[in-house]
């Protein structure tokens, strides 16, 4: 059958009326969005290096968006309290979550049951930075070097402990316990900052440290640096080597920091958050932030970190077998 000029005319503006709405549906997610304050909610107290990270890449974030992003501390059992309240907040992009590897995989490692899943319940935007570990001693020990440290161990064994704050210490440290065929045992602290405290004070022998908290005591001469879980040595210590130089190539131990909104937030949505906060982790002022911080900025993309959460969570589950470590009912 012979199609008319203005039939054809008239299927074509048709299709192309299709065509447009069909791609302004796709982008409804974020049709005005946002359109209100957005809220950053951290598992950690005010103060810490995490919340340090979350201001600055929230205060930028504001800029890009027209809106303000505010950042809400909830403390408290692990990180399991912020992360239960996100996993439940409507997912409209308005409560997202900032959340470092303890809470999306060493938990997953320590507890037998939690009220969130780590890869279900939550969009990941991003990682916002990354962070290598930093093994110590204190300054009046003769332990100067990683192979030392196993020695000494070795020769002392009421001596042979480890301070601890957080699963991801006590993991890594485990960890190094496996390779170097020696028994470190945990000691418990509530931070980071009193693991120092212990290690400065002789209570305890070690502590593998966060890069941040660690940074000062190092160069106020209170503990010696041994070596740094990363696989490149860091600009801020140039003269520590890696875990890999001092003989222990498995040590390479890299945590985190990311953004996540509730599982089931328009993609459309969490595509701008994830374009926001690209641009904010460009910007110059951030990155120096950062660099005061020992932090890397970046690491992974949204569509990155899922893959990369269940690896780890598959890593550390099997050290913590190997270690004999029991998760927590």
């Amino acid at each position: 059958m012979r199609i008319s000029p203005a039939t054809a005319l008239v299927r074509a503006l048709l299709a192309a009326l299709a065509v447009g709405c069909g791609t302004a549906s796709a982008q409804d997610g974020a049709a005005g969005y946002p359109a209100k304050p957005v809220r950053i909610v951290i598992g950690l107290a005010a103060g810490g290096g995490i919340d340090v990270i979350t201001r600055v890449v929230a205060q930028k974030m504001a800029d890009g968006m027209g809106q303000p992003v505010l950042v809400e501390n909830k403390p408290g059992a692990s990180g399991i309290i912020a992360a239960e309240f996100v996993a439940k907040a409507p997912a409209d992009g308005y409560t997202l979550m900032m959340a470092p590897s303890g809470p999306m995989v060493f938990n997953a490692v320590m507890f037998q049951k939690l009220p969130y899943a780590p890869a279900k319940d939550f969009a990941p935007v991003g990682m916002v930075a990354s962070f290598p570990l930093i093994a110590v001693v204190g300054a009046n020990t003769p332990v100067k070097t990683m192979r030392e440290l196993v020695d000494f161990a070795r020769a002392n064994p009421a001596k042979a402990n480890y301070a601890a704050s957080t699963a991801a210490f006590q993991l890594t440290t485990e960890l190094f316990n496996i390779q170097a065929g020696i028994k470190l045992e945990n000691i418990t602290y509530k931070g980071t900052n009193e693991s120092l405290a212990g290690v400065i004070s002789g209570d305890v022998l070690t502590t593998i440290a966060d890069s941040g908290p660690a940074s000062g005591a190092i160069r106020g001469g209170k503990v010696r640096a041994l070596a740094v879980t990363s696989s490149r040595r860091m600009a801020a210590f140039p003269e520590v080597p890696t875990m890999a130089e001092a003989g222990f190539p498995q040590l390479d131990v890299q945590l985190w920091a990311g953004l996540f909104a509730p599982a089931g937030t328009p993609p459309a949505i969490v595509r701008k958050l994830e374009d926001e906060l690209n641009k904010a982790l460009k910007s110059q002022d951030v990155l120096q932030r950062f660099t005061t911080l020992t932090v890397n900025a970046g690491g992974a993309s949204g569509s990155e970190l899922g893959p990369l959460i269940a690896a780890e969570i598959a890593r550390w589950s099997e050290v913590a077998r190997k270690a004999n470590i029991k998760p927590n009912p």
